[in-house]
């Protein structure tokens, strides 16, 4: 018995020797990002307002963070607070930064952006009619850390992306709602970038506001010309506020 546990404790000594090794690989890598970073950064100094923008739009650095300041550093190659976007990750702001850097000013258009990073449906027409729209595959990194991103929408109850999400996954489901949310988030930034333009997310509250007004006015619609009455109306009506329940 005791030798049982001196050979799980010889294990654990070495996985905890393997963490420590590991982290402080991690560390060092870090180090490295941040001096080839500030290396190719714009020669541009980050005014006291925007140290206050940035400090507003500051988020708790959690373990996987790099050590530097990326906010600091991202606001000196983009000239944006990207961290101002609800949710965006770290990990998401440091993939842009180091696989895109100054380049995203070669793409005159968001589209054009978003369909760099394959996140446009391929939509194949024939006879004026839609009959496939299957988003291509790809190694695009920056496409995945937003469909990482995307996926932490759907998951959160507050972002005002979230009934975005919904909508879309409910009609086609999480994959789609998944691109279709990263995409979102790709012209955003890109509006951020290049127009330098804020975030604002009163607007996509307000957006989201108007979609479901609009749904409203449709099912409204919908009601009226099937001709229910009010025994009809009564029992559909006592069947939804089960649901809700």
């Amino acid at each position: 018995m005791a030798g049982g546990r001196e050979e799980l404790l010889f294990e654990l000594a070495a996985c905890l020797d393997f963490y420590r090794l590991y982290e402080s690989k991690i560390k060092e890598c870090d180090q490295v990002i941040e001096q080839f970073l500030i290396k190719y950064a714009p020669e541009r100094e980050v005014s006291a307002e925007e140290q206050q923008q940035l400090k507003a739009n500051r988020k708790k650095r959690n373990k996987h963070a790099p050590t530097f300041n990326l906010s600091q550093l991202a606001f000196r190659y983009f000239q944006t607070d990207l961290f101002a976007i609800t949710g965006m990750s770290f990990n998401t702001v440091l993939c842009l930064l180091t696989n895109m850097g100054h380049d995203l000013h070669k793409f005159k258009t968001a589209k054009s952006f978003a369909c760099w990073l394959g996140l446009v449906p391929n939509n194949k027409v024939s006879g004026g009619r839609i009959i496939s729209n299957r988003t291509p595959s790809g190694k695009n990194y920056i496409a995945k850390a937003l469909r990482h991103a995307a996926n932490a929408i759907g998951n959160h109850k507050n972002h005002e992306l979230t009934p975005f999400f919904r909508r879309i996954a409910f009609r086609k489901g999480r994959i789609a709602a998944i691109i279709a949310t990263a995409r979102k988030l790709a012209v955003i930034i890109w509006n951020m970038i290049i127009k330098k333009e804020p975030y604002r997310k009163e607007l996509a509250q307000v957006n989201s506001e108007k979609q479901k007004a609009l749904k409203l006015k449709q099912l409204e619609k919908k009601l009226y010309a099937l001709e229910l009455n009010k025994e009809e109306l009564d029992k559909l009506f006592f069947r939804s506020s089960l649901a809700v329940v």
